[in-house]
């Protein structure tokens, strides 16, 4: 087996900050609704306990470097950390990353992923799925003046030894594509920037699902379509000619769609809208990933993503799929089959994405817990070191 490279999507949200005071609370972190979950159904795996590190803070170093090292032996190649600029030199969350950068450790490679989405009252309100939009931070593009001042901003990471690099160049990740309307402008304006401060230019990766079922017009309205599960072609090329590098693929609605078939899964969730999710919509894990990676995560300029786990519940209670028996036996197979999706791709571009590290409101995380254990770390080390 050819040696492939995972970055691995890290949340910061692990330490109070002054908004979510307001917001929701004092002290509120990922965990208060991570502790507070309840089961919804027989054999539902909540409330997710950690066990190794506890419901830590990451203003703490010892917990970073705890998780770099863990990340180390497990066949990490880097965390790819959430990043927020709302426009205006606005950022939320920054703390952790910073303290990383200003203090040199851990010594573990790092690269940013732009979180670009506005923050709703719907993020962390379970329940709230279905309800009325209350904007918390709205995400602002303000054009090149912005770009400008948001590049240099970051210019000190990417000139760290540790920065995550594909060909030379930093690697950086754009969570959204595809309601950026001025993407190209951003783009063209950092790689500007970037040769003009001394860089071989940035890698962008642009984060895409790897079907929809809703596409947006140009005048911003959006129309439902049925997805093509075939083919991500279209789609991929979409968001390569906005000018990215390359594609960070999520086969997620791919893959639940095909596990129970396009119409009766579209006919669940509408249910599931209309009814304001009073039944718990599930997914068997391990039938979903069988069907994650479309034709063209081939591609050289496409880089997958594995997920170990999916339940939002904490988050939103009923309203989303959450996905049984998530075993870290099951994540062996997922996991074996994205490694051996990229094989015939040249080394520097054999990528996979972990999401995530620690998305633990999410379910979706590979961290210890007290039911798992270091399984899922167990997995990915026999996997990516061992083969």
């Amino acid at each position: 087996m050819k040696k492939v490279t995972l970055l691995a999507l890290y949340l910061p949200q692990f330490h109070p900050i002054p908004e979510n005071d307001k917001w929701w609370g004092k002290g509120f972190t990922e965990w208060t609704n991570v502790g507070n979950a309840k089961p919804l159904f027989k054999g539902h795996y909540q409330p997710r306990v950690p066990s190794d590190l506890g419901y830590y803070d990451l203003r703490l170093p010892e917990i970073r470097e705890e998780q770099a090292q863990m990340a180390r032996e497990a066949g990490v190649s880097a965390f790819c950390y959430y990043h927020y600029w709302f426009g205006n030199g606005k950022r939320l969350l920054e703390r952790p990353f910073n303290e990383v950068l200003s203090s040199g450790k851990p010594d573990f490679p790092f690269c940013l992923c732009w979180a670009n989405h506005s923050w709703s009252n719907k993020t962390w309100k379970k329940g709230a799925s279905f309800s009325s939009d209350t904007m918390l931070m709205e995400q602002k593009y303000l054009g090149e003046e912005d770009y400008t001042e948001h590049f240099y901003a970051l210019l000190p990471a990417f000139k760290d030894k540790r920065y995550f690099k594909i060909d030379e160049k930093p690697v950086f990740v754009i969570y959204d594509t595809l309601y950026f309307a001025d993407v190209k402008c951003f783009i063209d304006t950092w790689r500007n920037l970037a040769v003009k401060n001394g860089l071989k230019g940035i890698h962008f990766i642009g984060m895409v699902p790897a079907t929809l079922s809703v596409v947006t017009n140009p005048d911003g309205t959006t129309t439902k379509q049925i997805p093509d599960l075939k083919s991500s072609a279209t789609l991929y090329n979409k968001v390569l000619t906005y000018g990215f590098d390359a594609v960070n693929s999520f086969g997620k609605s791919r893959g639940e769609m095909l596990s129970k078939g396009v119409y009766a899964d579209l006919a669940k969730k509408v249910f599931m809208k209309l009814t304001g999710g009073n039944v718990a919509n599930t997914y068997e894990y391990a039938k979903v990933v069988k069907n994650f990676f479309p034709p063209e995560d081939k591609w050289e300029n496409v880089y997958p993503t594995v997920l170990p786990q999916w339940d939002r519940s904490p988050r939103i209670g009923k309203a989303e799929g959450i996905y049984v028996n998530s075993t870290p036996e099951a994540f062996r197979q997922h996991l074996i089959d994205a490694v051996n999706l990229v094989q015939e791709k040249s080394d520097e571009h054999r990528i996979i994405f972990l999401k995530s590290w620690n998305e633990w409101a999410e379910g979706n995380y590979v961290e210890p817990d007290l039911k798992y254990g270091h399984g899922f770390l167990d997995v990915m080390k026999d996997v990516l070191k061992n083969g």
